[in-house]
């Protein structure tokens, strides 16, 4: 039941079977609807998720309307505006659910008390930061040098599968281009 979520802690500190029941004590559950939004731009990230099953995603919404995706977040992976959360200030990010999901959580308050109580946990939450900040710098510095071609390819790469399961206008917007034109370079590469 807990497996994925276990081994994810597995992938950077190791737990005796307490400390697994410790940490699992902390963690509340939650089955979030598709289309539902976790996080809207102004509120204050109260919560940092571990997707179990599903997928969200992160996005930014300009003055114009526009949706720009940030980052996709499907089974195994944590998501939080980090400053928001951290920082206990209003998100100019949005969270919201691309598919019903289920997904764990620890507050502010329990991830405190999940440092305190189980120390190396500290380590766990520091190398999964600096990984999302490496991830997030490489994604603009992508942005800033690679074609249209390329950073789709590194999408696939990065997102196996995850294409199959969300809108094409989803992709688009994390790429920065129209899902028109995606569909187009799709069928001219061959892709």
């Amino acid at each position: 039941m807990h497996e994925l979520i276990l081994a994810n802690f597995a992938m950077h500190i190791t737990l005796t079977p307490q400390e697994q029941e410790q940490a699992l004590a902390l963690l509340e559950q939650e089955i979030i609807t598709k289309r539902t939004f976790l996080l809207k731009p102004g509120e204050i990230s109260r919560r940092f998720y571990f997707v179990k099953e599903g997928c969200l995603r992160m996005f930014y919404l300009d003055k114009q309307g526009q949706e720009h995706n940030i980052c996709f977040y499907p089974e195994n992976w944590w998501a939080c505006d980090i400053v928001s959360f951290f920082n206990e200030k209003p998100a100019i990010n949005a969270i919201q659910a691309l598919e019903d999901s289920k997904v764990y959580y620890l507050t502010l308050m329990r991830l405190e008390e999940l440092f305190i109580k189980i120390p190396k946990f500290e380590r766990f939450f520091r190398i999964l930061t600096q990984n999302g900040f490496d991830m997030y710098q490489r994604r603009v510095t992508s942005n800033l040098s690679k074609t249209a071609e390329q950073r789709y390819l590194q999408f696939r790469k990065h997102y196996p599968r995850l294409e199959q399961r969300i809108a094409q206008k989803h992709i688009a917007s994390y790429l920065g281009i129209t899902p028109a034109f995606l569909s187009m370079m799709r069928k001219d590469k061959n892709l």
